[in-house]
């Protein structure tokens, strides 16, 4: 029965799911796919040309088509550029798209590809873009070599907003970093990055006009305004809009570092190393505020060309107002009952300074208030009830909640979240439309340059295809699938998600010799949600600060374990009696893996400071090894164990559920599953 060696049953674990679930690895799904019959072959002598309209922007993405076709199969792509009536693929746009990329501008595209050729048409550039992701996507290896399997594709997205927000206030994030995340959301046909430029821990952008801002509150990691241009442009380039986001009034902590005159306190203030929500306010009632804001908003309107500009506006405690006799004495004499309302009177002043500045301003919930026009937006971390109560308000709204990719939540769970559910769901179709989409988010907290791709990838594709795909897509089992197959592709435009596992784990062993710590670290994760921290708090007596080392398990450990993933899905086969020979072979396969896993690992973990916290992993790994197979002997047997046999398995599973080295066994529950199928 041992049909797979150890070291080939991780890249085998989807291989036969893929071939049996999709015929085209499409992410995300188009709106209309009717196959052909034949097959379009990829080589050397591919070819690209473009026929009616045409700019700089197109002949580059032309380009980047080859470049990243030449990576995605390892071909050296000899053929000149050619005219239309010779090429392999001809792109055609109607017309120019605006020049400044709005909201709800024409993505639509049709994709035709016969044997003799492929036609790609749009309205503009922008469907252009999103039907070379399609093409790229499309391309698949055969016995005959490469080749795109001929097929008609005609495709729009469902919501018009589709964004990614990257936070590298908490965390720095270098330039190279937004660049190859703008990469990942052009291929999965994301239209908005949204930059989280500023928060407590740090200000991430040149100011001319306030220059202490950078000066004194980034530790000197900030983008220059020329990087900014060079981003903003990069994203053009692929279709995505950039929003930056300035966090107001909370959250503003680096900006008090070097102005503290606008803080509700007399400071001083120094950036804050920790995580979480701060007294530090601005001051609301002072007219110099709102002057330093008006000439701060005039700069970075000017540098970032999006109609949309973001305040934040959350997570403002009050505190910092209570303890000031003059801002509590403004309240009073305004009228006001309590801190919601100097909040409300606040974003009144600062949409006021935003609009001047020719700008709509976004915000976070708590922004909501009858007295701000309808022309501003609000995201919602709170959930659909919260969304849709600014939609019958007439507000238009965005959806982040169930999409915040710092939580280590499954790639399933992001995927069954809807924006248009809950009270959203009751919406009658005018107030529907008021919700133009939704953004994912990655907080920075737990997160470096190093490893923040795999946070984010390959889950934010499941998240595209929800915001892009119509709304009755909903198959998980199909999604792993076609999301395992573009976590390959997406390797080919430079995300590094995959690329970083193997040199982290490296590390942790000081070896090239990481079979033993893969076999563990492919099947743990850090806690969902905001538990780790607690448990860095409970271990060391303190909190995670910004200053902290991130080069353990739970760093190097993806958010979400594939395999874990695929070993749920052969124990749910397995106890509703459809498990395949297969199916079965490979589960003993992996539990051996485990069970003799602890051996092979123990002198790493003995030699390895970073390691040695893992310990209690290895070993109750090996013990869901040994509980699993013994499972499986009873069920193939058919015989029952005793009832003191399921007690001890019992208590040394409930062991191994267990957080140690802030991580988890995310296999833990599925062994149990396994072992209680055996008692019955």
């Amino acid at each position: 029965m041992r049909i797979l060696s150890a070291i080939g049953l991780t890249l085998c674990l989807f291989s036969s799911f893929v071939a049996a679930q999709t015929p085209m690895n499409l992410m995300p799904l188009p709106a209309s796919v009717q196959h052909g019959s034949g097959q379009l072959a990829i080589n050397e002598n591919f070819s690209v040309a473009i026929s009616g309209y045409t700019e700089p922007r197109l002949e580059r993405a032309a380009a980047r088509l080859i470049s990243t076709l030449a990576r995605q199969t390892g071909t050296t792509f000899t053929a000149p550029a050619v005219d239309a009536t010779k090429a392999t693929l001809v792109i055609h746009a109607e017309r120019s798209s605006n020049e400044v990329q709005t909201v709800g501008e024409d993505e639509s595209y049709e994709l035709t590809v016969t044997p003799q050729g492929a036609k790609l048409n749009a309205a503009n550039p922008l469907g252009i873009l999103r039907g070379l992701q399609t093409f790229l996507q499309l391309v698949e290896l055969t016995p005959n070599g490469y080749s795109v399997a001929s097929v008609t594709i005609r495709d729009q997205p469902r919501f018009p907003w589709r964004g990614l927000m990257i936070d590298v206030s908490r965390h720095w994030l270098p330039i190279e970093v937004i660049k190859r995340s703008l990469d990942g959301m052009e291929a999965v046909k994301l239209n908005t990055f949204h930059w989280h430029l500023s928060d407590n821990q740090g200000f991430r952008i040149e100011s001319k006009k306030y220059p202490k801002l950078q000066e004194l509150g980034s530790d000197g990691k900030f983008f220059t305004q020329d990087q900014v241009k060079e981003v903003i442009d990069y994203a053009r380039d692929r279709g995505i809009r950039v929003i930056p986001e300035f966090d107001l009034p909370g959250h503003s902590t680096s900006f008090f570092v070097g102005y503290p005159e606008l803080g509700s306190a007399p400071g001083p203030y120094s950036i804050e190393r920790e995580y979480g929500i701060f007294d530090p306010a601005m001051d609301p009632t002072k007219e110099s505020t709102y002057k330093f804001l008006d000439g701060f908003i005039g700069e970075m309107a000017a540098l970032f060309p999006d109609a949309y500009f973001h305040i934040g506006g959350d997570e403002v405690n009050g505190k910092g107002w209570d303890g000031n006799a003059p801002i509590q004495q403004f309240l009073h004499s305004h009228g006001m009952k309590d801190n919601a309302d100097l909040q409300a009177y606040f974003n009144k002043r600062l949409q006021e300074i935003v609009s001047k500045h020719h700008k709509i301003m976004v915000g976070w919930d708590e922004i909501l208030s009858p007295d701000l026009p309808k022309s501003i937006v609000i995201q919602s971390w709170r959930g659909q009830d919260s969304l849709a109560d600014a939609a019958r308000k007439g507000f238009h709204g965005l959806l982040s909640f169930g999409y915040y990719l710092d939580l280590y939540q499954s790639a399933a769970f992001h995927y069954s979240t809807e924006p248009l559910s809950g009270k959203a769901a009751t919406l009658n179709d005018e107030d529907k439309k008021m919700i133009l989409g939704g953004e994912a988010c990655m907080w920075s907290e737990m997160v470096t340059p190093e490893n923040v791709d795999s946070r984010i990838w390959p889950r934010m594709a499941a998240i595209a295809e929800r915001f892009w795909s119509p709304q009755n897509t909903r198959d998980i089992p199909s999604m792993y699938a076609r999301m395992e197959a573009e976590s390959m592709r997406l390797e080919s435009v430079g995300l590094q998600h995959r690329a970083y596992y193997r040199p982290m784990l490296e590390r942790l062993v000081g070896s090239s010799d990481i079979a033993a710590i893969k076999t563990l670290a492919d099947v743990v994760q850090a806690p969902p949600e905001y538990r780790r921290e607690g448990l860095h708090n409970e271990a060391t007596g303190h909190p995670y600060t910004s200053l902290e080392s991130f080069n353990h398990l739970a760093d190097a450990s993806r958010p979400e374990s594939i395999v874990a993933v695929r070993f749920n899905t052969w124990v749910d086969d397995l106890v509703a009696h459809r498990a395949t020979p297969a199916e079965i072979a490979q589960m003993r396969e992996l539990l051996t893996q485990w069970r003799d896993n602890d051996a092979k690992l123990r002198p790493q973990l003995q030699s390895s400071f970073l390691l040695k916290e893992a310990a209690p992993l290895s070993q109750n790994l090996a013990m869901l090894g040994t509980s699993g197979l013994l499972a499986m002997q009873y069920l193939e047997n058919g015989s029952k164990p005793g009832p003191e046999w399921m007690n001890e398995q019992a208590a040394l599973i409930n062991s191994a559920k267990q957080p140690h080295a802030e991580s988890l066994l995310v296999v833990a529950p599925a062994v149990e599953r396994l072992v209680r199928a055996a008692g019955q």
